[in-house]
C-alpha cells in the first residue's frame, strides 16, 4: 500500500525522485485503520497494530463521512423513478414509514416479508429516500448475504452497540440516525434487541423506546428462528424476538 501511495504521489508532484518516507507509512496505516473502522468499527490499536499519526477525531469522524458520502441529487432521481413502481402494499408500508421518519416521532415496525415480496426492492428505496434528504439511515442485517443487498449495509455483530463510549464513531452515528433497518432479523437473540434498546436511550439522554429513533424490523418468522447451541426447541423460542418484552411495543406490516 506504501509503494502504491509512493507511486501516486510521484505521478501527482511529476517527481519520478521522491522517495519513501515515515509519512508514506503514515497513509498507509490510515487507509488501513479507515478500512479497519468500517468493517469492525475498531481503531489499529485496538486490534493490536500500530496506530496511525492523526488526530482523534478524524478517526471518530470515519462512520459519519461513510454515513453522509452518498450523492444526495442521484438518489433523489432513483427515488422519484422508483416510487410509482411500487404495488399497492408496498406503498402503503412506504407512506406509513416515511411518513414516521418524517415527524421525528420514533417508532417500532416489523415488516413481515416472506421471500418474493418484493422487501428488498422497498427497503432499498426507503433508504434512498432518506439519503437522498441527507438524513443517516443504518442499514444492518443479520447475515452477510443480506446485508449486501442493502446499499451500505452492514451485518449486525460489526456495528456493536454495547460498551460504546460516547465519542465513539458508531455512537455519533447512533446518536444522529433517524432510521435504523434490521434485515433478517428473525435470527437475532431476543438480548441483541434489547441491548440496542438500552445502548440508543443512554447514548441519546432518551428514556423513549430506542431512543426515539425509529427502527424497522424485516424477516419471515416461518424461515429460522435463532440458533442456541446445545438448547432444546423451548430455549430456541424463548430466545426469538417474539419472546423480548418489547414485542409487544412493535407495529406489523406485512407484505403478500
Amino acid at each position: 500500500m506504501a509503494e502504491d501511495i509512493l507511486h501516486q504521489m510521484r505521478l501527482r508532484t511529476s517527481n519520478a525522485d521522491l522517495q519513501m518516507k515515515e509519512e508514506i507509512h503514515n497513509e498507509a496505516l490510515i487507509l488501513i485503520e479507515d478500512m479497519c473502522l468500517m468493517l469492525t468499527n475498531k481503531v489499529l490499536t485496538q486490534i493490536e497494530v500500530i496506530a496511525p499519526n492523526r488526530l482523534m477525531h478524524n478517526s471518530f469522524d470515519q462512520e459519519l463521512r461513510r454515513e453522509a458520502q452518498y450523492d444526495s441529487k442521484t438518489l433523489r432521481e432513483i427515488v422519484d423513478r422508483t416510487v410509482p413502481l411500487l404495488n399497492e402494499q408496498q406503498k402503503c408500508a412506504y407512506d406509513t414509514l416515511m411518513e414516521v421518519v418524517h415527524d421525528e416521532t420514533g417508532g417500532f415496525y416489523f415488516l413481515d416479508a416472506p421471500g418474493g415480496t418484493g422487501k428488498t426492492f422497498l427497503l432499498s428505496l426507503i433508504l434512498a429516500t432518506i439519503r437522498s434528504q441527507n438524513g443517516i439511515a443504518l442499514a444492518l442485517a443479520s447475515s452477510d448475504i443480506a446485508a449486501t443487498l442493502l446499499e451500505g449495509g452492514r451485518t449486525a455483530h460489526s456495528a456493536p452497540t454495547c460498551n460504546l463510549s460516547r465519542n465513539s464513531a458508531m455512537a455519533k452515528v447512533l446518536q444522529q440516525t433517524r432510521l435504523i433497518i434490521w434485515d433478517e432479523c428473525t435470527m437475532a437473540h431476543k438480548k441483541s434487541l434489547e441491548a440496542l434498546d438500552r445502548s440508543i436511550q443512554d447514548l441519546r439522554n432518551n428514556i423513549n423506546r430506542f431512543g426515539g429513533a425509529m427502527i424497522l424490523l424485516t424477516g419471515d418468522f416461518r424461515q429460522i428462528l435463532p440458533v442456541v447451541p446445545r438448547s432444546t426447541p423451548a430455549d430456541e423460542l424463548n430466545a426469538c424476538l417474539k419472546s423480548s418484552i418489547l414485542w409487544k411495543y412493535n407495529t406489523l406490516k406485512h407484505l403478500n
